[in-house]
């Protein structure tokens, strides 16, 4: 590959300097003249019928400009898969968890909406209530959804191979079961909406969202008008991490009054409502069983995995089945038994979040593999090594890998973190841990997926650059830009971004299933290309050569290897208008992945990604015996990205999803009581601060995608399957307890602590390690 220019420098995202004085503008900090504030009226119940709604002492209340209820809606339901449509924007005949949208008002002050929502009667009939998913599942139990007799609206049943005849060929056998927990998504900046309707009846819509075009799409879909008649506008998002991909009763509210008022109209979400109606990682329960050779070869495995779905769909399908395929990487396995459930209960819903269902199961994957590797005698990183998959090997599910660094994720995390010299070495309190992942570049299993750009140059020598990728702190504008400066010979500064506004830039799927490099930076970059193109026939022209021998570089044009002999950008522009060619100089360009469209898991197997992320996570911990906290010392987080556009901005992905894992690790979980949260603030719930973030190195191990912009793939939410699994081996190091479920908090690690004691008559704080203590 040629020397790049632009591609692969530690460039600073394009609005550091607004973030970091203040100046950025999230959707809280808009507002328009005339602007109405609103309020939505939450369910107190965890199940029941809604008999009736009186707003009329709402109505009263001074300032107060509009009240509605489930009955002044059109009945439409929604879903961000098409497949799974099963909510309203507010409840119409009943609700399902304690915050369920029943009601909204709208006020000229937030104190005003705040009075009339306490003035609002409902009278509802209860209904008998579930909380468990194993108990929801069982006949007699309470059905939340009358459409789904049993609660369990998606489920996934696939064999790959003969897990029966792998199971006989084995020479051991190892069955374990794990549970993981509810964890909230915390970003800092809440939900947000705010909309405006002009008098040609068109909603616009500003709203803290990760996907504009599939929020106009159902925005569209609820208030019951065409999708030409709705404009979402990403502002600055302070945050999403999955959580903001599903419409929510703000936004579908704060458009609703504004068609009704005629007036701006805002809302937003205060904590307690981001962590009760939003959305969060789906608790997850596991039952693995895993076949072994004597040479450490994986045979097979068979799962067992129900999920709790909380009261709505959200992205059931998905979620369970992307927990199946990613347990076929990053380790060569030919036969596997999967059945999973999304299960309904009267809880919090559960949808995507980063990593969307693959950190739990990697949990359970990874954490037996260590005790596997224990109980057979061989290094945890060497069994690792022994079944590490590697690009062009055939896949079971016909996953087309065409890089794989995961043995050289492997290899650095362990050398970063001293394996040979601590793994089993260190003081009693000490270990090391580590853990390994796979993530796809973007995920093709749906329609509206592909990625459009368009790159206009000025006349002045600068970029135009339109993107429907949506950036919400991670930087996708930054890369975007620098990938189309790369392409156009210009330095980052050239280029002048407008990103995710449905009315004036190209459809995109927005930022999910980590594609938003892959997708988007192709389509930018092929938009740059066509540009290009037609700047360098003039050049070409001008200079009598072929249009092959040329190459921008430096603001030039210019022959390849010869960067005298050429002109600048400016000159190429002005011989471009003079010679009578159309003006001004557009390029366009669409990325569609290049799998089946669309594929659909659930029923086929097939390539249903651009590319492959690889990912090791390796952590050094220590436990105080004397109060069972657990402190990550170190963390190594070694990512094969195939090329870093920006590696500052991956390594702040991998830092961030360091810290994250240590939240789902050790400190955090949404804890409920007959469907009740309990801990709905960020006093109350545990999120990792800067005090618990460790030393962390950040390792890119780089193998250039044939199929990703200058060879790059994804670094966002694979980085967050690692980090937990790597720190509970590491915690596993340290004191020789195995925990299976999560968080491992101090009181799970002293009650462990004083079992072994128990066990082995002996103080806490002398105690050796033994493999035959499991706790959790």
């Amino acid at each position: 590959m040629n020397k790049l220019n632009v591609v692969g420098k530690r460039e600073p995202m394009l609005d550091a300097w607004e973030k970091a004085t203040g100046r950025a503008r999230f959707t809280d900090d808009l507002s328009l003249p005339g602007m109405l504030y609103g309020k939505i009226l939450r369910s107190p119940l965890a199940h029941a019928k809604i008999l009736h709604v009186d707003l009329s002492e709402a109505e009263k209340v001074a300032g107060v400009k509009g009240a509605i209820s489930g009955k002044d809606i059109p009945k439409k339901k929604y879903g961000i898969v098409p497949m799974a449509k099963d909510e309203y924007a507010l409840a119409i005949d009943k609700v399902r968890y304690i915050g369920d949208e029943v009601a909204a008002v709208v006020a000229t002050s937030l104190d005003a909406a705040e009075e009339a929502i306490s003035k609002i009667r409902v009278d509802y009939k209860e209904l008998p209530a579930v909380f468990d998913p194993i108990e929801a599942m069982k006949p007699g139990a309470p059905i939340i959804h009358d459409e789904v007799p049993n609660n369990v609206s998606a489920s996934i049943h696939k064999e790959f191979g003969n897990v029966e005849k792998a199971f006989r060929e084995s020479d051991f056998l190892f069955e374990e079961s794990f549970e993981t927990q509810a964890v909230n998504h915390c970003p800092l900046e809440p939900q947000a909406a705010l909309a405006i309707v002009d008098p040609s009846g068109k909603v616009t819509l500003w709203a803290s969202t990760q996907i504009p075009f599939f929020l106009r799409r159902n925005l569209a879909t609820t208030l019951d008008i065409p999708e030409s008649k709705v404009r979402v506008i990403k502002p600055k998002v302070g945050g999403g991490f999955g959580q903001k991909i599903d419409l929510y009763a703000k936004d579908f509210c704060a458009a609703f009054f504004a068609m009704k008022t005629k007036r701006p109209v805002k809302f937003v979400y205060e904590r307690e409502e981001v962590f009760i109606s939003t959305r969060q990682r789906h608790p997850m329960r596991i039952h693995l069983k895993t076949g072994m050779k004597k040479d450490g070869t994986i045979l097979a495995q068979q799962f067992k995995v129900i999920a709790d779905g909380g009261a709505y769909n959200s992205t059931a399908p998905l979620m369970i089945t992307l927990a199946c395929y990613f347990i076929m990487l990053p380790y060569r396995l030919e036969n596997l038994l999967f059945e999973g459930y999304h299960v309904y209960t009267n809880k919090p819903v559960g949808g995507a979040m980063r990593g969307h269902g693959i950190p739990q199961v990697r949990f359970a994957v990874e954490a037996q593999l260590d005790s596997i590797a224990e109980k057979m005698g061989i290094d945890p990183l060497d069994l690792r090594l022994k079944n590490a998959f590697q690009a062009g090997e055939p896949h079971p599910a016909k996953l087309l890998v065409q890089t794989c660094g995961f043995s050289d994720t492997l290899k650095k995390a362990a050398e970063g973190i001293g394996w040979k010299e601590k793994r089993g070495k260190l003081p009693f309190g000490r270990g090391v841990g580590l853990a390994g992942a796979s993530f796809p570049s973007g995920v093709s299993n749906m329609s509206h997926i592909s990625s459009g750009a368009i790159v206009k140059i000025e006349r002045d020598g600068s970029i135009t650059l339109l993107t429907g990728a949506a950036d919400i702190g991670q930087g996708a504008e930054t890369v975007i830009s620098q990938i189309v400066a790369e392409e156009l010979g210009v330095p980052l500064e050239d280029i002048r971004i407008t990103a995710a506004d449905t009315e004036i830039t190209p459809l995109d799927p927005g930022t999910f299933g980590s594609g938003v490099t892959l997708r988007a930076g192709n389509a930018a970059k092929i938009a740059a290309q066509a540009a290009k193109e037609k700047l360098f026939e003039a050049a070409a022209e001008k200079m009598e050569i072929r249009i092959e021998e040329l190459e921008a570089k430096n603001r030039r044009i210019h022959v390849k290897g010869n960067p005298e002999r050429g002109m600048s950008i400016q000159e190429a522009i002005k011989f471009y208008q003079y010679s009578d060619r159309p003006m001004p100089i557009i390029g366009r360009g669409s990325y569609q992945p290049p799998a089946k469209e669309p594929t659909t898991l659930l029923k086929e197997d097939g390539n249903f990604s651009p590319a492959y992320s690889f990912m090791t996570q390796a952590a050094e911990v220590e436990v105080d015996t004397k109060t069972g906290k657990v402190k990550v010392l170190r963390m190594v987080a070694s990512h094969d990205c195939g090329k870093a556009i920006n590696p500052m901005l991956v390594e702040g992905q991998l830092e961030g999803s360091v810290v994250g894992g240590m939240g789902q690790a050790l400190y955090e979980e949404v804890i409920t009581e007959k469907g009740q949260v309990l801990n709905p603030s960020f006093l109350d719930y545990g999120i990792p601060t800067a005090m618990e973030v460790p030393s962390i190195t950040s390792v890119e191990v780089e193998t250039n995608d044939p199929e990703g912009p200058f060879g790059a793939k994804e670094s966002g939410e694979g980085t967050q399957l690692a980090p937990a699994p790597a720190i509970i081996n590491a915690i596993y190091d340290a004191i020789g307890v195995r925990f299976k479920s999560l968080p491992v908090t101090p009181e799970k690690v002293l009650k462990a602590l004083q079992e072994n004691a128990q066990n082995q008559n002996r103080d806490p704080e002398s105690l050796d390690p033994d493999p035959e203590i499991n706790s959790g």
